[in-house]
């Protein structure tokens, strides 16, 4: 598999349609923008990563909508205000404040918490969405060590209480759950369908309500019938929930892969988290990740966020030029396109190498490099010897200048991230996406440059990654897309003492293999 895996979407309009939307959905030739005209959209999770990319897309690609009302938690000493501020005034946003700046004053902050019944929303505030049309609900902690009891509050329960403020808003035409490819990670090949609960939501609710997280943690593993994590297992009844109400609400499970940097818009490379494989190639980029216990030939499932607002747009658009039917399934889409555009976990590090090398981060702390082994013992004896022994004379450099210390810390938590990781790094699931295929099929011919999204998801992944190593320079590290000369002269200076080390640890290898032989020899 070269660098450049590209497979075409193979399209058969007629039968996408029987198998997916045909019972609800048929090509409606009105516009995906005129479709939001007036409409009043309700966001939770709107300052997480998906979250910022949808409310960009819409205010945007959308202008004539009414207002987006989005959930955000209040701050010790800062105002909900200031917080949707300081997300409207982020480079996300540059291109809006460019093309549509009248449209961000129809972004108006409402306090909640999603960790509190009702989500925490005053009276005062709830009066303001009575009129809500269009609810997106992708709030969720993506942590995957999070405590059980916090992580049912927060993915599960809060789904419930979202479903019951819906309930009441009457002129509710689409919920678009935002769940995860990931939620049944017991099945391999998944299809956009509900599986089989792990547990019964409403008890598991009661359970975190009721039992503190010591005794919650006693029998976690098997009251969640041995799940990866607490991530999974709650996204999983979140979905549950949101099935139990689908004849009282219009709702659709959304499931996006994993979420990468932006492909296209608003800008190529843009993100804001260092989730996924662009924070694992800047560790690798900056010298602090050298080894992985993962699969190579792993096809992984990544998504970029342009991809994944687009479709999110044209899902609620869907449901609002014609409402779902009653007593059918409930719509499930799996936003995913390893089966349009693959790569391996190999060459996601190769690519990462060869450029980050090229155009390289100023905070570099050594070579970047690092490897991908199967072998969990090597894997240990490198994360030893690269890893935490890297980290204690770092350390202790830093210490002997009165800096602050931090690689050790570090390194832990990266080894607790990879431990959490585990499963999905030597794991190849596929996702069939024929709900995904008929939502861009559903796009009028004239919003396709706009709104399409499949004539994105054939990646070209040198391209992507380069475009994703600059924004990560630029909007994770704070430094200039392209790297200054002081940044690629300390590259040399890296090679030079890389090779010097290896030579040194190789000869004092040789030396020591040379005595054991000579011991041996003798007696």
């Amino acid at each position: 598999m070269g660098d450049t895996v590209q497979a075409q979407p193979s399209f058969n309009c007629r039968s996408v349609f029987q198998i997916a939307f045909g019972r609800r959905f048929v090509r409606n030739n009105m516009s995906i923008s005129a479709s939001f005209k007036d409409q009043e959209i309700f966001v939770t999770g709107g300052t997480g990563f998906v979250g910022k990319a949808l409310i960009e897309k819409l205010l945007r690609s959308c202008p004539s909508l009414g207002k987006i009302y989005v959930l955000l938690r209040p701050k010790k000493g800062v105002a909900i205000e200031q917080r949707l501020e300081d997300v409207l005034n982020s480079k996300l946003f540059d291109r809006l404040r460019r093309e549509q700046p009248q449209t961000i004053s129809k972004v108006v902050p409402i306090a909640g918490d999603c960790m509190k019944l009702g989500l925490g929303i005053s009276e005062t505030d709830l009066a303001k969405l009575t009129n809500v049309n269009v609810v997106y609900h992708s709030a969720a902690s993506v942590r995957f060590d999070d405590p059980l009891a916090k992580a049912i509050l927060l993915n599960t329960r809060a789904t419930h209480e979202l479903v019951k403020l819906a309930l009441q808003w009457k002129q509710l035409k689409a919920f678009i759950h935002v769940s995860t490819t990931y939620s049944n990670p017991t099945v391999i090949d998944v299809e956009e369908r509900i599986y089989p609960p792990y547990a019964d939501w409403r008890t598991t609710i009661k359970l975190a309500e009721t039992y503190d997280q010591q005794t919650l943690d006693i029998f976690n593993l098997k009251y969640s019938s041995f799940q990866p994590n607490s991530y999974t297992f709650t996204k999983s009844l979140a979905e549950h929930v949101a099935n139990d109400y689908r004849d009282r609400l219009p709702i659709l499970i959304f499931r996006p892969s994993i979420v990468i940097s932006t492909l296209e818009e608003p800008v190529p490379g843009w993100a804001d988290n260092f989730n996924g494989p662009i924070g694992m190639l800047v560790a690798c980029g900056v010298g602090i990740l050298r080894s992985q216990n993962c699969d190579p030939h792993i096809v992984a499932d990544f998504v970029p966020a342009d991809v994944v607002a687009r479709a999110l747009v044209i899902a609620a658009a869907s449901y609002l030029k014609k409402p779902p039917a009653k007593d059918q399934p409930i719509d499930v889409v799996n936003c995913a396109v390893s089966n349009i555009s693959p790569i391996s976990m190999g060459q996601v590090i190769d690519i990462g190498k060869r450029y980050i090398r090229q155009n390289p981060f100023e905070k570099t702390l050594w070579l970047p490099g690092g490897s991908i082994t199967m072998c969990p013992v090597l894997h240990f004896v490198r994360f030893i010897t690269m890893h935490i022994m890297m980290a204690i004379v770092v350390d202790t450099l830093l210490r002997l200048s009165n800096e602050k210390p931090f690689l050790l810390k570090l390194q832990r938590r990266i080894f607790a991230a990879f431990q959490a990781l585990r499963v999905f790094a030597n794991t190849e699931w596929h996702f069939s996406n024929d709900n995904m295929r008929a939502l861009h099929d559903n796009v009028p011919k004239e919003e396709l440059a706009t709104f399409g999204f499949l004539q994105h998801a054939n990646i070209n992944y040198v391209d992507f990654f380069q475009n994703g190593i600059r924004g990560a320079k630029e909007f994770l590290m704070n430094e200039s897309p392209e790297s200054s000369s002081g940044a690629r002269f300390r590259m040399k200076v890296f090679y030079v003492l890389d090779y010097l080390c290896r030579a040194i640890v190789y000869g004092f290898l040789l030396r020591l293999v040379y005595r054991l032989a000579v011991r041996v020899f003798m007696t």
